[in-house]
């Protein structure tokens, strides 16, 4: 059996690649605590400044793996039950709390838990293959975990319409509602990611792990809070450069 997860260093980017591309991408229990794992290397690695994350094949990643579902009914295998919804819980808080930024490289399908993975990254770069969506609905499960990062990625009347209807985005409207940062073509996807995960991992250590920390704090702080964090980083930022030095 290949990999499920595959890693490339490309200098100080490492590429991760979902590598189920006969099940077009999905989170299975094996794939899920192998990338959780490999991010979590990834971040205490000090030669790694960048992640890419991608999927093999034609599909970033089709969600949850339903046929492990008939694994997962609460009262025949609890434990297992309990172990794969604290899996995806980890999954779907890690990325914007690691210290080293992480691009999404996303083709093909990114729906269900593959489209809060993909948003999940600090950006993202799509190609024009890309459909993105989140249709549990329509297998009678619940967008559950993905949820609370999409209501902040695109405001509830958008996000509650998605997880409503299942409605699947080309990458143009996603693109349109700010959910991803750009669309390349297909075949300049994963050099296009890389060269922008390069430029990130260029940026002085310090100064982008403070970046990105106190990034996502202002997004969630009300106005006043956010502003005393900024002053507080401002006062200490001063000293990155000589720690560069």
């Amino acid at each position: 059996m290949p990999d499920v997860l595959l890693v490339e260093d490309r200098g100080a980017v490492r590429i991760l690649t979902l590598n189920r591309p006969d099940k077009l991408n999905a989170l299975n229990h094996a794939l899920a605590g192998a990338l959780i794992a490999a991010l979590e290397q990834a971040d205490r690695d000090r030669g790694v400044r960048a992640v890419v994350l991608t999927g093999a094949g034609r599909a970033f990643c089709a969600g949850a793996d339903l046929s492990e579902f008939r694994d997962l009914r609460p009262g025949d295998n609890q434990d297992f039950v309990t172990e794969r919804a604290e899996q995806s819980y980890r999954l779907n808080t890690m990325l914007t709390k690691l210290r080293t930024p992480v691009i999404a490289a996303a083709r093909g399908h990114a729906v269900g838990g593959g489209a809060g993975l993909c948003l999940g990254c600090d950006m993202v770069v799509a190609s024009e293959t890309l459909k993105l969506g989140y249709p549990e609905l329509k297998h009678d499960i619940v967008a559950a975990v993905v949820m609370t990062g999409l209501t902040r990625q695109v405001g509830r009347k958008i996000a509650f319409e998605l997880v409503a209807t299942g409605r699947i985005l080309g990458a143009r409207e996603a693109l349109d509602l700010r959910m991803i940062n750009r669309v390349v073509a297909d075949d300049a996807l994963l050099d296009e990611a890389v060269a922008l995960a390069a430029k990130l991992a260029a940026v002085a250590e310090p100064a982008m792990r403070t970046t990105k920390e106190l990034f996502y704090r202002v997004c969630e702080l009300p106005y006043d809070e956010a502003m005393l964090a900024g002053r507080d980083v401002n006062m200490i930022m001063r000293g990155f450069r000589k720690a560069r030095d």
